[in-house]
Order: C-alpha cells, then sequence, then structure tokens
C-alpha cells in the first residue's frame, strides 16, 4: 500500500471514528441524570456535544454540521424553526459578507499586491516581524472598532502579503500556504492569519469600547441600583488595567505562532530593497486600482468614526452614529429602534459592498463596460460555507440562552465554588467563561453570568468586580473553536486553516489567558481599582437585601 492511498484512508478512518463518537456520546448526555437541569436544555446540551466533535472530526462538512440546528432544533422541542433562521440571518453574517465582498474587490483588481509590497517594504521582511506587525495593528484597530471589521480590514493585506511572497518564490497562489508546498511558507500563512484572528479579540479586551461584552458590564455596573454609591469605571482606569494584560497577551502569543518557525527556502534574496523594488516594477495604479482603495478606506473610516473616539472624559473624535441616529428620529420621525440599526458595522459593509456593483470600471476586452464588481466573481469566490458556519454559532449561542442551559452552568458553577478560595474561584470563572464562550456568543454569555456571580459575591462579601471583571474579560480570551468568536471563523473561512491548527494553539492560549487574567486580577485590577481584600466595601449591599439573580440585570 502506498503512502499516498494511506493518507486518504487516515482522515476517512478519522471521520468514521468521529461520526460514532458524536453519535454515542450524545446518546449518553440524552439519557445521563442531570439534577436541576431542563428536559430542554438537556438536549441541547446532547446535541451540543455531538456538533463539536463533528466539527473537530470533521465527519460531516463543516457547513452540513452547521446546518443541523435547523432540522434538530425543532424536532426536538428545542426552539421553533422560526426562531432558529434568524440566527443565520444576524447582521454579523452579512457584516461577514460585505467585508469579505471588498476584499474580493482588492483582490480582483491586484491591489492587494501593490498593498502587500508597500508593508514589506515599509516593515522589512521577516516572517516573526511581519507576524508581530499584523498582531499589533490588528489590535490597535479593535480597540476601537468591532474585532470582526478590525479582522476585515486586516485579512486582505495579510492574505495578499503571503501570495506576493509566494510569487517572489515561484509559488502558485494556491499551492503557497498548503503543508508540503514549503514547510516556512506554509508555518506563516498559518500563523499569520492566527495572529490577525488573535490580535482582534486581545486588543478588543483593553478598552471599554472595544469589544460589547465590556460595554456589557459597564451598563450592567452603572445602572444596577444594588451598587448604587460604588464607583463608575473610567475608560482611563480601565485601559491603565487592562491595556498591560493586552500587551502581555499579544507578547505570547507572538512567541506562540513562531514559536520555531522554519526559515524560508529560498528567500535570503527577499529583503527590504527587493520588494521595493517589485513595487516600482508596477508602475503607477491603475483607475480600477484607485477606486477599490477608495473604498477600503471609506470602509475603514466609516467602521472607525461610527462611534466616538474618547480618553477618558475627553471626546477626541465626534462619532457620526449619533448624529445619523438623532436625524432619523428628529427629522424623519423614526422610531429609536429602528434609527439606532442605521449606524451599525453591517449597513456599512453592505452599503460600500453594493456600491463596489455600481462604480464604472472602464471596458474589457471587448469593449463592454465593466463594474468594479460583478456578481459571477462573488458567486465563485465566497466562502458560502461560512456563512452557514457564523450562523450554525448564533443557533448554539441563543438556544444556550433560550432554554436556560447558560444559566444551569452559572448556577452549578456558583454552588460548586462557594466555600473556594478566591484564588480558585477566580481561575474557576475564568475557566468557566473562556471554554464556555467557545460555544455561546460572549455577549449572552456575560449576561448570563454577571447576575449570577454579582449575587454569589454579595453573599461571600466581596467586592462584586473581583468576580465580574474577570469573567467579562476571559469571555474575550476563546480561541481554539472556529466559532468561538467572528475573527476566528473569517480567518478560518479562507481554507487555509484546518480546526486541528486552530485547536492545538488555541488550547494553548485559552489555558494561558486563564493565568494572565487571573494574575491581572491581583496584580493590577486590585490596586488600580482600589479594591480591598481584606473587607467588603462600604457600598455592599447586605447579603439579606439580595433579590433573585434573574431580577439582578435591570434594563
Amino acid at each position: 500500500m502506498t503512502d499516498t492511498h494511506q493518507g486518504h484512508l487516515q482522515p476517512e478512518l478519522v471521520r468514521r471514528i468521529g461520526g460514532a463518537a458524536a453519535v454515542i456520546m450524545a446518546g449518553v448526555v440524552l439519557v445521563s441524570p442531570i439534577r436541576g437541569m431542563p428536559p430542554d436544555a438537556q438536549r441541547l446540551a446532547a446535541l451540543t456535544v455531538m456538533m463539536v466533535i463533528l466539527w473537530v472530526t470533521q465527519a460531516l462538512p463543516i457547513p452540513v454540521t452547521s446546518l443541523l440546528p435547523l432540522a434538530l432544533y425543532p424536532l426536538l422541542g428545542i426552539r421553533a424553526i422560526s426562531d432558529v433562521s434568524r440566527s443565520y440571518l444576524d447582521p454579523s453574517v452579512f457584516l461577514f459578507m460585505g467585508g469579505f465582498m471588498i476584499a474580493i474587490g482588492i483582490e480582483k483588481w491586484d491591489l492587494h499586491r501593490r498593498m502587500a509590497l508597500k508593508i514589506v517594504g515599509a516593515i522589512g521582511f521577516g516572517p516573526r516581524r511581519v507576524v508581530f506587525g499584523f498582531m499589533a495593528a490588528t489590535a490597535f484597530l479593535s480597540m476601537w472598532i468591532s474585532n470582526t471589521a478590525s479582522t476585515m480590514l486586516m485579512l486582505p493585506i495579510g492574505l495578499a502579503l503571503v501570495s506576493a511572497i509566494a510569487s517572489e518564490l515561484g509559488l502558485s497562489h494556491e499551492s503557497a500556504p498548503q503543508a508540503g508546498a514549503t514547510p516556512g511558507l506554509s508555518r506563516l500563512s498559518r500563523s499569520l492569519l492566527l495572529g490577525i484572528a488573535y490580535g482582534a479579540s486581545i486588543g478588543g479586551l483593553s478598552t471599554p469600547i472595544g469589544t460589547p461584552t465590556n460595554i456589557a458590564f459597564l451598563r450592567f455596573w452603572n445602572e444596577n441600583t444594588l451598587f448604587a454609591g460604588a464607583p463608575e469605571t473610567a475608560t482611563a482606569e480601565w485601559m491603565s488595567v487592562f491595556l498591560p494584560l493586552s500587551v502581555a497577551m499579544l507578547v505570547v502569543t507572538g512567541f506562540l505562532l513562531t514559536w520555531k518557525m522554519p526559515p524560508l527556502a529560498g528567500a535570503q534574496q527577499l529583503g527590504r530593497r527587493f520588494f521595493r523594488d517589485r513595487l516600482e516594477d508596477l508602475g503607477p495604479p491603475s483607475r480600477q486600482e484607485v477606486s477599490v482603495f477608495c473604498i477600503f478606506l471609506a470602509t475603514a473610516a466609516l467602521w472607525i468614526l461610527r462611534k466616538p473616539l474618547s480618553l477618558g472624559e475627553t471626546t477626541l473624535v465626534p462619532g457620526w452614529g449619533p448624529v445619523l441616529t438623532t436625524w432619523l428620529t428628529d427629522s424623519l420621525g423614526v422610531s429609536e429602534h429602528v434609527a439606532g440599526g442605521a449606524a451599525h458595522d453591517a449597513v456599512v459593509a453592505m452599503s460600500m459592498a453594493i456600491l463596489m456593483f455600481c462604480l464604472p470600471a472602464g471596458r474589457d476586452a471587448t469593449g463592454q463596460p465593466r463594474r468594479l464588481m460583478d456578481w459571477e466573481t462573488v458567486e465563485s469566490r465566497m466562502p458560502w460555507g461560512m456563512l452557514l458556519l457564523i450562523g450554525g454559532g448564533f443557533a448554539v449561542a441563543e438556544a444556550f440562552d433560550s432554554t436556560g442551559l447558560s444559566q444551569w452552568v452559572g448556577t452549578g458553577f456558583q454552588e460548586s465554588f462557594r466555600d473556594a478560595r478566591l484564588l480558585w474561584l477566580i481561575v474557576g470563572i475564568c475557566l468557566l467563561s473562556t471554554f464556555l464562550t467557545e460555544m455561546t456568543t460572549n455577549v449572552v454569555l456575560v449576561n448570563t453570568l454577571l447576575p449570577i456571580l454579582a449575587a454569589a459575591a454579595i453573599s461571600l462579601r466581596l467586592d462584586p468586580r473581583l468576580l465580574l471583571i474577570p469573567a467579562t474579560v476571559s469571555a474575550s480570551c476563546a480561541f481554539m473553536l472556529p466559532i468561538a468568536t467572528p475573527p476566528n471563523v473569517i480567518v478560518f473561512s479562507t481554507g487555509r486553516l484546518s480546526m486541528r491548527d486552530m485547536m492545538r494553539v488555541g488550547l494553548i492560549l485559552n489555558l494561558v489567558g486563564v493565568v494572565l487574567v487571573t494574575t491581572a486580577t491581583f496584580t493590577l485590577l486590585v490596586p488600580g481599582f482600589e479594591i480591598s481584600l481584606d473587607a467588603p466595601p462600604d457600598w455592599l449591599p447586605p447579603a439579606n437585601a439580595l433579590p433573585d439573580s434573574g431580577q439582578l440585570f435591570e434594563q
């Protein structure tokens, strides 16, 4: 038997074992007596176990597994089909679609090559330097705009860089990132893509507006009447604690992604001057390149400037989103709910993508007029299966909330760790938040955990921030599965990463995140927020004044 034939058999054997294991493990969860878990939540837990195993082993194609909620949730009485189907039409799906259309336009007109050569000419060529540079740039963007938008901005540039290097090494665009083409370039491609995704998640945790989970905590903390008299959390105070944590996580992640990175064979001649010469060979930008670049810049500017950029109490740049919302409500009489959705990253992405279909791009070889984008190009290059993966992830997350499975997990955690030492309590909270986020939307998870942990802190006579903030920050530190965060699924959709690539690095980073967040809690959070570990704060309500945990979170 040849080695090639064995290579085909092994993945097939893994898929067969994975399919059988998925069914068996789901059956075990389904029939096991689990105290206090609602019946529909138990059915959801069984199906979730099955989907995770199918995703990891790829016993079914990943998009097909992502469709299982549409079929099995209604059949198992978990959620109605009308509710499940809405998950696949979430605004984040269209943000992904619009952003990818813009990326496809950049590639169609070869703008990606020019952008990549300019970046290498500026920072110099070196695999480690490139990975760290892209991580830092993505993290900085994610401090101010959504992690999805920052990933969509950096991904086409990263892909262009890999393609440009492959071209100079004489490799085809398709084979360049694949294992076996050249180990150094394959490793660089994987590390660069993972670095963009992880940088987006890590950067967002360092500012209050960097991720929706941080905003959810601030709303919970500042608006809850139980914490009347508690100090509010300011932007400068948050950044003084979590910017160092973010930097530490970026450094650790970068070293992990570039550890023992092999050199690029034949790349000794690829110095800074070499890429500058290639840029000069391209000549001046074409009209189409300029048009697509303007679309790219406009999209980036609209994303970055959608919300006001503030530092402490000072507003550096006013956002256009509140202005648009006010104009719609005051001038056109639009309801606040509808007007609030007008200033959304998905609206920006789809508007700019549609604009590409409208703008002229000269004439083709036959003299027919062209547009910057055509549907045939989108249809052939769009990773449609990944849109289903995003929708499937949202379907799972929303079912966790609607069936009470998230509540059951959180309550069980509270009971298990009630008598634990503070250190292990925080470690447990970080572990729970990190790994539960792998299967649920982090905002849903945080909104579920905050009332439960607040009740636990009041009962234990602890400053609630000791439990609430680590749980919030850890919800941004899920790196293992594609469905864990939008940046993960975006880079996974390129087809240049395997599930094993992401899980192998992501598992280590999940655990590193738990250690770093726990360490930062005691070394940065406690002194930075002036939290006492010896006595409860004066404003903490008595335990007998504690309402039901479901009433703690006031909308």
